[in-house]
This record gives C-alpha cells, structure tokens and sequence, in this order.
C-alpha cells in the first residue's frame, strides 16, 4: 500500500509531559517523545477521520538536552509560580503509516488510499495543514519530507532503555466505540531508533471512562472529497 509517510520535525523546545512530574502545577518533560504527541504532529499534517495514523518508528537526531524555565501559568486566582523543564533543541525522523478506520464503515466512501497517499505528501512538503507543535502548544515545531535514516543522528551508535511510559490514548472511534484508554509501554532505542509498538500491542492498559464515538455526516461536518 501507498500510505507511508517519512518527515523530520524539529523545534526550540519540547515538552512530553511525565505525568509523575505534574503535581503541583509543575512540568518536566520526558526524554523521547510520545508516540501519542508523534501522532499528534502526524495528524496535524494530515488527518481525517476515515484513517487512522500509525507511528512506526522516530529517530532521535539531536543530543538529549533539558533546559528549566520558570512560568507564570493562569490559575484561579490569576497567575501561579511554576518551573517547567523542557527538552531543548529538538530534532526527530518520523516514519509513520495509515490505515482506515475500520470502527468507522459510515465513512467507507473515503477509504480510499491513493487520494489519502497523495494529499498526505502535498501537505508534509506544505509544512502541515495545522500549527505543529511538540507536546505543547508553546513549543512551536516544523516538518519537511526526508528520507528516513539517510542522515547521521547523534545516538547512531547508542542503545537506551527508558522504562515504563505513556504510549498513547485510545479514543473511542479507534477502539471499540464506547470507551477511551489510557496505555503504556516500555520503550528502547536501538542505535539511535525507537521502534513504536502498535497501540493495541501495548503491555499495560487502564480504562479512563466509557465515551460515545463522535458522529459525522456527509456535507454537513464532513465532506467526500474526490481530490487526489
């Protein structure tokens, strides 16, 4: 099938909260990013909702930095003191595919792969259809096409293990249509390469709350478009 995309996404900072690191309103990030916030960065180049993003494996191209800053976050009664610790100067390799929703036959009119293939391309080389941004929206990111490894990164020769992690949020239309779950992993980089288990394939799974799927109907808040 035609439906994978390579990129690199890159920026000034990032931030892939370790939820661990939140009380108290402060932030720290995690080392690697998230499959879930890759995801993200995916789906904000190209999405709809007759596919569904699957991130296949990132590269970490640059040395792993951390920089804290302290922020003036809103609160209830105005302005709260914290300190967030972000990952500084970012770079990663993204290989990532799509599949079609199959929680989603109302919208089996759009599984059609050679027009997604190529809106998908047309919007990467246009720098995505939406702001991208890395784990949060102030750390504002860029992504062009690449070839996936034709470039030295700095952990080429290095292997990594992180432990027990966030992977991702199961949303209803991509589970079974009525619930949204929470998972986790235990991700390894391997010469610079962090493959990304699928998310069913996650070892641990907790249940977040029974959510109904979101309805969409033709013309009305979605459209059949034939572009290729």
């Amino acid at each position: 099938m035609k439906n994978e995309i390579t990129y690199r996404v890159w920026g000034r900072y990032a931030l892939f909260t370790d939820p661990a690191t939140k009380i108290g309103g402060e932030k720290s990030s995690l080392q690697i990013p998230t499959p879930q916030s890759i995801k993200g960065v995916t789906e904000s180049v190209y999405w709809k909702p007759s596919i569904i993003w699957v991130v296949d494996e990132i590269r970490v191209m640059n040395p792993i930095r951390m920089e804290g800053k302290g922020i003036r976050p809103i609160g209830d009664k105005g302005n709260d003191l914290a300190r967030y610790t972000y990952l500084r100067d970012v770079e990663y390799e993204v290989r990532a595919h799509f599949e079609f929703n199959q929680n989603r036959p109302d919208l089996s009119r759009d599984w059609d792969e050679n027009k997604h293939y190529f809106m998908a391309l047309r919007s990467l080389r246009a720098g995505g259809r939406r702001d991208i941004f890395l784990g949060a929206r102030e750390c504002q990111a860029y992504v062009e096409p690449v070839e996936f490894g034709s470039r030295k990164g700095a952990y080429d020769e290095t292997d990594m293990d992180f432990g027990l992690q966030y992977h991702s949020i199961g949303y209803p239309d991509e589970t079974d249509g009525h619930e949204m779950k929470v998972r986790f992993w235990y991700p390894q980089m391997r010469k610079g390469r962090i493959l990304c288990c699928r998310p069913e394939d996650c070892p641990k799974e907790r249940l977040l709350r029974n959510a109904p799927m979101k309805p969409f109907s033709p013309q009305i808040n979605f459209s059949y478009t034939e572009e290729a």
